[in-house]
């Protein structure tokens, strides 16, 4: 049995669970468990702070674990990145007080940094041969600068809006981030299998998300036209109607091209269009 380390609160914490759950794995989302069984597959969950993750698998207390690459880099601990996960995405980004006239990276040379991530913002410096001096904090970083901890900022940026309400501008990203499922290296043949067993579940989760499933009837004359705009996965299925002039077609189609690809269809004559939502995409 694996025993899956995620984060025992926070947006983290939800999109896990949620992941999980169209996984058909059934795990409490309480923040006040350190460790429960799941239901649905054979996993224990244990629930840790995001920064101890890394630590847990490494060290072999968690067979595998989700957590924001961000996490990852900083720890620098001995760990497989198996996959990404597609949510929490986020960026680690430089930032510098609003009023600044800022020319360039160079700027940096012998001011005053406040993080978070020491580790990633130091690396970044050294590999750019720029001197900074590295102010280590564990919260607040934004209001660094206001409080004259520092000259600027290197801190996780989702939105920005916390930026501009301390008074800060972004300027270069380092690195962007999102969750991972990380594993302990050298895992056993048997706890690799069942790892290969729920990644195959959560890549069909993932891979059906944003796609819809779309039926409509057109006629037989137009399907090399309807081929041509919808390839689909392979090609779309087409099935014969009762009317042998027409024929009924059903492709999946991601959300983002849906309505352009519709009014294609439209315009070819396709008619009696249903678009439905896709739980589940299994290849």
């Amino acid at each position: 049995m694996l025993t899956i380390a995620i984060q025992n609160k926070g947006r983290l914490n939800e999109d896990t669970v949620a992941l999980m759950k169209d996984a058909g794995i059934s795990a409490s989302a309480s923040h006040r468990k350190l460790i429960s069984d799941a239901k649905g597959f054979p996993l224990h969950v244990l629930y840790l702070r995001d920064d101890d993750i890394p630590q847990a698998v490494a060290m072999g207390v968690a067979d595998i674990g989700v957590v924001g690459l961000n996490e990852v880099l900083e720890k620098e601990k001995d760990v497989d990145i198996r996959m990404n996960l597609g949510f929490g995405a986020c960026r680690l980004s430089l930032a510098v007080p609003k009023g600044v006239d800022y020319p360039g990276l160079e700027w940096f040379e012998g001011k005053r940094v406040a993080t978070s991530y020491p580790v990633i913002l130091r690396k970044f410096f050294d590999g750019k041969g720029i001197n900074v001096d590295v102010h280590e904090i564990a919260g607040s970083v934004e209001v660094a600068p206001a409080v004259g901890m520092a000259d600027a900022i290197f801190d996780i940026v989702s939105s920005g809006g916390t930026l501009i309400q301390n008074g800060l501008r972004e300027e270069d990203i380092v690195t962007r981030s999102e969750a991972v499922l990380i594993s302990t290296p050298g895992l056993s043949e048997e706890k690799e299998r069942e790892l290969a067993k729920l990644m195959f579940r959560f890549e069909s989760i993932l891979e059906s998300r944003g796609m819809k499933y779309v039926l409509f009837n057109l006629p037989k004359e137009k399907v090399d036209e309807a081929v041509a705009v919808l390839p689909g996965m392979k090609s779309p299925t087409v099935l014969p109607l009762a009317d042998p002039e027409w024929v009924s077609l059903h492709v999946v189609i991601h959300e983002d091209i849906l309505w352009d690809k519709i009014e294609q269809l439209k315009n070819i004559g396709a008619a009696d269009i249903l678009v439905l939502a896709l739980e589940n995409l299994i290849k």
